[in-house]
């Protein structure tokens, strides 16, 4: 929680505020059970009759309303302060997020981060929240009865000295066994979110296998389980309440049989012994809140944790300051180049040596998992090159400021992304000042820009991943994104697999139309989509095995030749 502590610079005023109006408060229900004792003494029972009794009643409504405005205040101030504390929590975590290279990412997880940024900030916030409150009133209400107690018959404030520990070891004995289950609760708990999440998001494809029988007996086993935790640990706190009041009621009895006494032998009135009687309730009801608030606090301490060390990961994403290129006719070139992601001992690109000149188009053909995907990955700095050098206008990757780098590419990947909001919003992702020319343009060039104007124009909502759209129109728009701007080098990963072959045709001869010399990077499984580049790249696990025309590759390559014969049957296909 130190590290955190940081965030609540500027809300240190809301942080003292809030509980010294809770002390503020605690004061004036310290001193209520001595004015009870008083209209029962001298009001109801004495001197001061029925305007003493008036007085004093009056007195008791002022202190209540007084220790309400105390405590709608304190709430205020805690609930500024804890709401604060969590947004600039949630803002630090994602800003952190954002820094994160693709290494990072694919190292926490995306579950992980989506609890981090909802769940554990909720803990921290709640937390915080009735540390603000209670911390200090708790202790305060029963230090403070215990010594009202004293003050008004130190004999018979000897049984809360005894009673306040045995109360003690009780809750915190049952606080410290429930503890560690709350955690086990906790962990079963994000277990059956994420299998919730994995659902939702994959309910096609679960519907598709027929397997919602196997989920939903998954899920009531991960629910099982979770119950299981849940009920041990309700059975252990449900014994906090039966037991203190137990002893607290023994000590009231014992209480009442000395102050009995004493009101014969004339030591003590009627009104003290309840005014006793009020400051060891008191102290009950603050040991099981500080019970309860010490559980809340140590779950908030875990979240923040958690949090904690999301927020002190360094990212492994370097920025240069370079911000433009070396010149010359080579856009793109790696030499040498070999990388293996985090976790894995196997590189998934070895050798790659590959020099690609500005204007050229670079088709990129292979099997699942050969490396097509890493190796364009590689030219916006996405992961680092384990070996070797990825140089871009003849200046290494990792020496560019990064935003002037990714300025320059136009990336278009593998799953396409849209974000609720209208097109105009979609298209100017990468470029704000886009205008509505620029966009139309991108989109004509693109292949959707009939489909836009179906659908109302630029203006036209798209709704959250696109889920309005078709597969195929999703992918023209996000190729759209990236043609916005006139980026130097676009990327299309695998970007026209649903499309026909004929959009897909007229896409690449517009793309070919554009002004000036745009390298680009054709990433696809079809070679009708790649045939008429000026080069294609064949990788085989890892390695490129061969380079070269498409008529050169048919006759040199085998695992080219395979490729195109299992999609033409053997004859030559122009597109």
């Amino acid at each position: 929680m130190k590290r955190l502590l940081k965030h609540l610079k500027g809300l240190y005023k809301e942080s003292v505020l809030g509980p010294l109006f809770k002390l503020c408060e605690a004061t004036l229900e310290l001193i209520v059970p001595l004015i009870v004792a008083s209209i029962v003494d001298y009001g109801i029972g004495g001197e001061g009759g029925v305007g003493h009794t008036v007085f004093m009643s009056i007195l008791l409504v002022l202190f209540g309303a007084v220790g309400l405005g105390f405590s709608v205040v304190a709430q205020y101030f805690c609930a500024k302060a804890s709401v604060g504390f969590a947004t600039r929590i949630r803002g630090a975590l994602f800003d952190k997020i954002q820094t994160f290279s693709y290494s990072d990412i694919d190292r926490l997880g995306t579950s992980t981060m989506m609890t981090r940024m909802t769940a554990d900030t909720s803990k921290v916030q709640n937390g915080l929240n009735l540390a603000l409150r209670l911390l200090l009133r708790s202790p305060f209400v029963v230090f403070g009865a215990l010594i009202m107690a004293f003050i008004v018959d130190a004999r018979s404030a000897i049984s809360f000295a005894v009673v306040i520990p045995i109360l003690a070891v009780v809750v915190f004995s049952i606080m410290l066994i429930s503890m560690p289950l709350y955690k086990r609760t906790q962990n079963a708990t994000d277990g059956i979110l994420l299998r919730t999440r994995e659902n939702l998001s994959g309910v096609r494809v679960i519907r598709a296998f027929c397997q919602e029988e196997d989920e939903m007996a998954a899920f009531s086993e991960a629910n099982t389980h979770l119950t299981g935790i849940q009920k041990k640990v309700g059975m252990i706190s449900s014994l906090l309440n039966p037991l203190t009041y137990v002893i607290i009621n023994l000590a009231i009895l014992w209480l009442m049989e000395l102050g009995a006494i004493q009101v014969s032998d004339g030591v003590l009135s009627a009104g003290e012994v309840l005014a006793l009687y009020n400051y060891m309730s008191q102290i009950l009801v603050e040991l099981i809140k500080l019970a309860n608030l010490i559980i809340q606090i140590t779950r908030a301490l875990a979240s923040a944790s958690r949090i904690a060390d999301v927020l002190d990961i360094p990212s492994s994403e370097r920025s240069g300051e370079i911000t433009e290129g070396a010149g010359g006719d080579v856009a793109v070139s790696l030499s040498g180049v070999s990388l293996t992601y985090g976790g894995s001992s196997e590189p998934s690109l070895s050798g790659i040596d590959l020099t690609v000149r500005r204007g050229e188009t670079v088709g990129i053909i292979g099997g699942t998992g050969s490396g097509k995907t890493s190796l364009v990955n590689l030219i916006p700095g996405f992961y680092p090159a384990t070996e070797g050098k990825v140089l871009i206008d003849g200046v290494p990757v990792e020496d560019y400021d990064v935003v002037a780098l990714r300025e320059r590419i136009g990336i278009v990947p593998q799953r396409a992304v849209l974000f609720r909001g209208t097109v105009r919003d979609n298209m100017r992702l990468g470029h704000k000042d886009a205008t509505d020319a620029e966009i139309a343009e991108a989109l004509k060039v693109a292949q959707v820009y009939d489909v836009v104007c179906e659908k109302g124009g630029l203006d036209a909502i798209i709704e959250e991943g696109g889920q309005n759209l078709s597969g195929g129109q999703k992918q023209r728009l996000t190729i759209a994104r990236a043609l916005v701007g006139s980026p130097d080098i676009l990327i299309l990963d695998d970007s026209a697999s649903a499309l026909d072959y004929a959009t897909d045709a007229a896409l690449r001869r517009a793309i070919k139309t554009l002004e000036g010399e745009r390298t680009v990077f054709i990433v696809s499984q079809r070679t009708s989509s790649i045939m008429h580049a000026d080069k294609i790249v064949v990788l085989e696990d890892g390695e490129a095995v061969a380079v070269g025309s498409h008529k050169e590759l048919l006759g040199s390559c085998d695992i080219y030749r395979e490729i195109h014969e299992s999609q033409f049957g053997g004859g030559e296909q122009v597109g």
